[in-house]
């Protein structure tokens, strides 16, 4: 894939990355407290080096259920250490011992109970540590970096393994959207039409980060609160929204395709609309497929 443009100048330096899972740790972070009650157990998981979806089929397998009575709230990379929420719907007296579950590279920090499936998407967010090995540039130009970072942050772009293998993910979009293919397994159709989505909603903040407004509040942008999933549409931006914005309290969003109407408006739609314009197969796909407009 083309690589994407960068907010804050070329890189300083190549590095060395992940030389060993523990150099890239995820810690998730619900969106909500499991409350102890339900027909759900809620796993908190941590895991070395180990697939999302092998996992829960381990679970489930273990645990004596269907794969699709189990939820997690995002996919983790594989080569890492990452810990995580799995809800498996388990009667309480048909629920196993957890203490006796043993598997290479996982341990299952914590078991409880909540009353609804866990779902993607019902992430706050994702703690990260992260080592870097032979980086060559100067400290005091890491440091400028690190500073320019804090203040204004990074475009939130979706990252490579959102697309697959070679972008295996986005190719198989293509391939559904055109009616070459069908796909019945329920996660694997969702992550095919996921990584379209991603795709254009990439494409938006590109083009963003090259006019140099993609942490600027435009007319008609749907601007979304910090820490949640809500967002409220921009009239005419002014000194309040100016202080928002530097204080990371609010931030412009871009689109996750669907059905329904487009959320932003004036400036904001129009700009959307000329990136997009000539992404007619994964818009309409996406449509046909049932996916609700939103935003991110």
């Amino acid at each position: 894939m083309p690589e994407l443009p960068r907010a804050h100048g070329e890189a300083l330096s190549a590095v060395l990355f992940r030389r060993s899972p523990e150099d890239f740790i995820v810690t998730e972070k619900l969106i909500f407290e499991p409350d102890g009650e339900g027909e759900h157990v809620y796993l908190q998981v941590k895991k070395r080096n180990t697939n999302t979806i092998w996992l829960a089929r381990e679970l489930a397998r273990y645990a004596g259920i269907r794969q699709r009575d189990v939820g997690y709230a995002g996919l983790k990379d594989r080569n890492a250490v990452t810990t995580q929420w799995y809800s498996l719907h388990i009667h309480k007296n048909n629920e196993p011992d957890w203490d006796r579950y043993n598997q290479s590279g996982v341990e299952i920090l914590s078991a409880t109970r909540h009353r609804s499936k866990l779902r993607p998407g019902m992430v706050r967010y994702n703690n990260f540590s992260i080592t870097l090995y032979g980086a060559a540039c100067k400290p005091e130009q890491f440091d400028e970096r690190i500073r320019c970072i804090q203040a204004k942050g990074v475009p939130n772009y979706f990252g490579e393994q959102r697309f697959g293998h070679n972008r295996q993910n986005l190719d198989q979009a293509i391939t559904l959207f055109t009616g070459n293919i069908k796909i019945k397994d329920r996660k694997k159709r969702g992550i095919v039409l996921s990584a379209a989505r991603s795709y254009l909603f990439n494409q938006v903040l590109a083009e963003r980060v090259r006019q140099g407004n993609w942490d600027v509040a435009l007319a008609g942008d749907c601007m979304m609160l910090a820490g949640s999933n809500s967002f409220f549409r921009l009239e005419q931006p002014d000194i309040d929204i100016e202080k928002r914005l530097a204080e990371f309290d609010v931030h412009p969003s871009g689109p996750m395709w669907g059905v329904g109407e487009v959320l932003t408006g004036q400036e904001a739609m129009q700009l959307e609309s000329n990136i997009l314009q000539n992404e007619v197969l994964f818009r309409q796909g996406l449509e046909q497929a049932g996916l609700k407009m939103d935003r991110r």
